[in-house]
C-alpha cells in the first residue's frame, strides 16, 4: 500500500516565481492497484511521481510505502522498492552499454556494491531471455546489442523490463509512451499491461490520453492545482467515456 497524507510542496517559496504545488494532497492507494493519473498541465501529476520516487523532497506531510515511511529516504535507498520508467526513452538505460548488461544492472539493484563484476550467465542469462522472449520484439537474440542503437520503442520496453525484473513494491509510469508514435506507444502500452497484470503490481500511470486513461488499470485519478479531485474504479471506471472526462476538465477550468 502507498499512502501520501498531507503532502505539501512549494518551488521557490518567498520569490516572485513562488510555486505552491501541494498544499494538502492525500491519496491511499491499495495493494494491486493500477491506477491511470489524469490532469491538466501544472495539476502536480508528474511532481506526485517525483516526490514519491525520491528526486523531489516535499516540505511537509508523509509517503509511506507497505508500512515504511519513505519521506525522506534517498532516492538511490528508494531504487530498492520502486520502479520508474520516465517519458523520455533515452532515460533509465546505459545506452552505450549491451542489452545484457543493462538487465544485469537492474537485477542487482539495492545488492550491496563490490568491485567484482561478472557477465550474466547460466539461470541469470537464461531469465534474461525469457523475460525478453514476453516483450515480443525479437530481443532475447540481442543480448550484445547496444541499447543506444535500439529505436525508441524497444528501449522503452528495456526499461521496463529493468524496471520490473526485480518486482517493485511500485511502479510508477511517467508519460512513458508519450514521446512515442501512435503505433508504437500501442505496443509499449500492451507490454505494460501484460507486466503489470503478470506481476500484479501497484501501478501509478500517468497520461494524457483520455482513452488509455480509461481502459489500463482498474482505477483513475484526476488531479487539478494539486489535489485529487475525481477518483473511480472498477465497473464506474469502464463505463466512462472521454467526452464526460473532457466534461470534467471543462468544469474545473471554469471553475
Amino acid at each position: 500500500m502507498l499512502k501520501i497524507e498531507h503532502l505539501q510542496k512549494t518551488f521557490h517559496p518567498g520569490t516572485i516565481n513562488e510555486n505552491k504545488i501541494f498544499k494538502d494532497l492525500n491519496l491511499t492507494v491499495e495493494d494491486g492497484d493500477f491506477v491511470t493519473v489524469i490532469g491538466s498541465n501544472g495539476a502536480g501529476k508528474s511532481t506526485m511521481l517525483n516526490t514519491v520516487a525520491g528526486s523531489i523532497i516535499p516540505d511537509g506531510g508523509s509517503i509511506v510505502l507497505n508500512g515504511k515511511d519513505i519521506t525522506t529516504m534517498h532516492e538511490v535507498k528508494r531504487a530498492k522498492y520502486i520502479g520508474h520508467v520516465f517519458q523520455d526513452p533515452m532515460m533509465g538505460t546505459a545506452p552505450n552499454m549491451w542489452i545484457m548488461e543493462n538487465l544485469a544492472l537492474a537485477y542487482r539493484r539495492g545488492n550491496k556494491h563490490t568491485l567484482k563484476w561478472g557477465m550474466p550467465k547460466g539461470e541469470e542469462l537464461e531469465l534474461y531471455k525469457t523475460q525478453l522472449a514476453k516483450l515480443g520484439l525479437g530481443l532475447e537474440d540481442r543480448l550484445t546489442t547496444k541499447v543506444g542503437l535500439l529505436s525508441g520503442g524497444q528501449r522503452q520496453a528495456i526499461t521496463l523490463l529493468m524496471a520490473t525484473i526485480k518486482k517493485p513494491e511500485l511502479l510508477l509510469l511517467d508519460e512513458h509512451t508519450a514521446a512515442l508514435d501512435p503505433k508504437t506507444a500501442a505496443v509499449v502500452l500492451e507490454i505494460s499491461d501484460k507486466i503489470v497484470k503478470e506481476h500484479n503490481l501497484t501501478t501509478l500511470m500517468v497520461t494524457h490520453n483520455m482513452q488509455n486513461a480509461i481502459d489500463y488499470g482498474n482505477r483513475l485519478i484526476m488531479m487539478h492545482e494539486g489535489a485529487v479531485v475525481f477518483d473511480v474504479r472498477g465497473e464506474e471506471k469502464k463505463k466512462l467515456t472521454v467526452e464526460q472526462l473532457l466534461h470534467k476538465f471543462n468544469e474545473l477550468e471554469t471553475f
